[in-house]
């Protein structure tokens, strides 16, 4: 799920996001250059919570239906098509897709049968903060406790963190854009606009910003 798309034409289009207030500053924000860093906020993006024994037969059939199996490690994500699962737990996952919430949580629930577990749509729950550029790094240090250094955080991998004093899920997708990372930073949307706000005060040392 590297690529983003916008919401679809359609009732969506009503839906207001948490960050959509500060679209402009984000945009005013950005730096461009060797020390260059930009802030986007990617709406209403599908994510399920998703609760299910990894050894369980209803697990391999989720991992069927995804087209992807679980990550059963700390930190780590896989994917395929449209969808990508983060671990979040021994038996807990953030499932983020391309598809339609409700549709596709219930494919996960079928698919649990009558094993225990839960898929529930979360989608309202978060949204999604991409932070990309050389200094991209730089910036999320200014206040993240993790090593983000290449040889301990590399693509691929996403923790439970926190940015500031947010709480955040903090994904390195893979692949880079001109050779810098993206990073992918999920909020609750209560904490968004204090996050989006704090990480723009963070970027504003790199550069002069292309909108004054």
């Amino acid at each position: 799920m590297a690529e983003l798309t916008e919401a679809a034409p359609g009732p969506t289009r009503l839906r207001r996001s948490p960050l959509a207030h500060l679209d402009e500053r984000m945009r005013a924000a950005t730096v461009t250059g060797a020390r260059g860093v930009a802030l986007t906020e990617w709406p209403f993006i599908t994510m399920l919570n998703l609760r299910v024994d990894p050894a369980s037969e209803a697990a391999a059939r989720i991992e069927q239906n995804l087209g992807t199996p679980l990550p059963r490690q700390c930190g780590h994500t896989t994917a395929a098509g449209a969808h990508t699962a983060a671990w979040l737990g021994p038996d807990e996952w953030l499932v983020l897709s391309q598809a339609e919430g409700p549709a596709l949580a219930a494919e996960l629930r079928e698919a649990l049968g009558a094993d225990p577990g839960s898929a529930v749509d979360v989608s309202a729950n978060r949204t999604t903060l991409e932070l990309t550029g050389p200094a991209a790094r730089q910036v999320l240090e200014k206040g993240c406790p993790l090593d983000l250094h290449p040889r301990t955080f590399g693509p691929g991998r996403a923790v439970s963190t926190t940015v500031g004093p947010v709480p955040v899920l903090l994904w390195q997708v893979e692949g880079q854009v001109d050779g810098a990372p993206t990073y992918r930073l999920f909020p609750r949307a209560s904490f968004a606009d204090y996050l989006a706000r704090w990480l723009i005060d963070a970027m504003s040392e790199y550069g002069s910003p292309e909108v004054p």
